[in-house]
């Protein structure tokens, strides 16, 4: 569905503006490569496996990022809330997806074409900027997350995910935080009983 919008209103205009920290010029036809999605709660955005070649913004709600093994295990990679924006690096260089999108609330997202964004960047030094900015907080992001796993014990994670993201927490099931954490439901009960001691 194509919108009809005033584009200060899109989030994902905001993002790029910010990125590039310059004034990105709006280009002619851009709406066309835009479009508004809702999703009601629990309702696939994309699955493993698939062709998915966009990029997405959160204007309202919340969203698991979730890989599946064969045996129906899940493992949750990320969170998105509002004013993030995530897709799966795989399906944008050609491949499928890798992990799995869910909506954990009813939400309302952006949704660019990521070939028409790599292509404008080519051609337009601030949007440039902007994408490059990007893929730098995106890499650190998931440089960030993959030192936690490693590196810190499932009480220092917890700690760490309640600093780096306090109004999230009441959001998303407790089953879904363990499996972010690497951690059972009953493990991170103890973990929560323990540090409220």
């Amino acid at each position: 569905m194509s919108l009809t919008f005033d584009k200060n209103d899109l989030f994902s205009w905001r993002v790029l503006r910010a990125l590039a920290g310059d004034d990105v010029p709006w280009l002619d036809g851009a709406e066309d490569h835009i479009q508004l999605m809702r999703l009601e709660k629990g309702q696939v955005l994309f699955e493993v496996g698939q062709p998915h070649p966009y990029l997405y913004v959160v204007r309202q709600g919340c969203l698991k990022l979730l890989y599946r093994g064969a045996s129906g295990d899940e493992w949750v990679q990320d969170f998105v809330a509002e004013g993030a924006f995530f897709c799966s690096l795989t399906a944008l260089v050609g491949g499928l997806s890798s992990y799995a999108c869910e909506a954990l609330e009813a939400c309302e997202l952006e949704r660019l074409h990521y070939p028409w964004l790599e292509e404008t960047a080519r051609q337009q030094q601030p949007w440039q900027q902007a994408l490059l900015s990007g893929w730098k907080d995106y890499a650190t992001r998931k440089e960030l997350r993959e030192r936690d796993l490693l590196t810190l014990t499932p009480p220092q994670r917890y700690e760490a995910f309640m600093r780096t993201h306090p109004g999230l927490a009441q959001r998303i099931p407790q089953k879904d935080l363990a499996r972010y954490l690497g951690v059972t439901p009953v493990s991170l009960s103890r973990i929560r009983g323990r540090l409220k001691a």
